[in-house]
């Protein structure tokens, strides 16, 4: 077990997974002095998702530690960045810090799904199911490039990318396995593309 000082990004909708990447627009004060100083250091920033609203929101117990890859430095102080998922992470307690980010002391997962596959029955599945999902929503989705991914890659860029609520996206990164986060994705989507006749979208929340 690794524990490690993290500091933190808390960021509602947006989940990261090892292994993949996410791009961010970088434009409140706290949060450009946590990239200024992730930059600095060994740039590392622990993505997690907030259990509520305020400015200083509680926090879900199990984010993921990225590091910064692409940087674009703009001239008034933003950052346009591509973060790079590393290992999903524990948070044991948060800690009283003079930064304007906020920080905590993690467990580190020990991630070990890069090399699990699906079986044919599970893809197929998975594709059809995202298939229905993008049609209903109305999407426009290169499928022949889809097809062309790998499990590892379809399985997490769709947890990544799907358009579900705060505790649905939290649901998908705690998950363990990849034929079990491909599972959920399917029971979500189905859950998400129900309607009850009115505009409003069923949400887990």
């Amino acid at each position: 077990m690794t524990v490690r000082r993290i500091s933190i990004f808390p960021l509602g909708g947006a989940i990261l997974l090892p292994e993949m990447q996410l791009p961010l627009h970088i434009f409140e004060p706290r949060y450009r002095a946590l990239v200024g100083d992730a930059l600095a250091r060994d740039r590392m920033i622990g993505m997690i998702q907030p259990r509520g609203d305020g400015d200083v929101p509680a926090l879900f117990a199990v984010g993921c530690l990225g590091r910064i890859g692409d940087v674009e430095a703009l001239d008034d102080g933003r950052y346009n960045i591509v973060l790079e998922g590393l290992q999903r992470f524990t948070v044991r307690r948060e800690l009283e810090v003079s930064t304007a980010f906020r920080q905590v002391e993690a467990e580190l997962w020990e991630e070990d799904e890069l090399g699990e596959t699906l079986s044919l029955g599970e893809r197929a599945a998975l594709e059809m199911e995202s298939r229905r999902f993008a049609d209903a929503q109305g999407y426009a989705v290169d499928w022949t490039a889809v097809g062309q991914l790998d499990d590892f890659s379809l399985v997490n860029v769709v947890a990544q990318i799907a358009p579900f609520d705060v505790a649905a996206k939290q649901a998908l990164l705690e998950s363990r396995g990849l034929s079990a986060r491909s599972e959920l994705i399917i029971q979500l989507m189905q859950f998400f593309g129900r309607h009850d006749g009115s505009d409003d979208r069923v949400t887990l929340q």
